[in-house]
């Protein structure tokens, strides 16, 4: 489930979505880290900043889902995606995919957004990522049909590391990780439904 065994051309055929947002993540990085091409403006235009969102830029709600603070954040990111997305993009299809991972992260920053300060300013696609555990843990506690017994433990081990690394970690977005967690898995009976796709 989690072992990735296909060549990179197969990565890209059988995974568009999470391909396509991986290179969003290094394209950002690129554009970010080259200030002659204007990546400063572009990250002040995209980060997460709460007394902004409340002045009327909403898309905060959104860009921050793509662009990264370091190579090693997006880095660390990415690889986190590479590893426990595909199986639920296969799982849920391509749109609906699309749609639990950008609702989740939304949902983690309108968080972030309502609970931290004015001036909290935030990046990182983790809140979504932890939006694909949560709709993980709501199989593994509501939906065993769909995940074998040796996955949900695995799950269960590596989100129990992930929410103390959490409170453990200097600079980390402690609401977008916590509420990206609950808003998998309050809206995975939505996306999953009635599947009986195995994970």
């Amino acid at each position: 489930m989690f072992t990735r065994t296909e060549s990179f051309k197969e990565f890209l055929r059988f995974y568009p979505i999470i391909s396509v947002i991986i290179a969003i993540h290094i394209f950002l990085w690129i554009l970010l880290a080259l200030p002659v091409l204007g990546g400063g403006y572009l990250l002040n235009q995209m980060v997460g900043y709460n007394v902004l969102i409340s002045e009327g830029e909403y898309w905060r709600l959104l860009t921050p889902i793509f662009v990264h603070a370091s190579f090693g954040h997006m880095l660390f990111n990415s690889f986190s995606l590479v590893l426990f997305g595909p199986a639920l993009e296969r799982m849920l299809g391509k749109a609906k995919f699309i749609g639990v991972y950008l609702s989740t992260g939304v949902l983690a920053n309108l968080a972030t957004y309502v609970i931290e300060h004015e001036q909290f300013r935030h990046v990182g696609s983790s809140g979504a990522i932890f939006g694909l555990f949560g709709v993980y843990l709501y199989m593994v506690l509501k939906r065993k049909d769909l995940i074998s017994y040796a996955n949900s433990q695995l799950i269960l081990t590596i989100l129990v590391i992930g929410v103390i690394m959490t409170f453990l970690n200097p600079n980390i977005n402690i609401i977008g990780h916590v509420f990206g967690l609950i808003a998998g898995v309050l809206l995975a009976p939505v996306f999953i439904g009635k599947s009986k796709r195995y994970v």
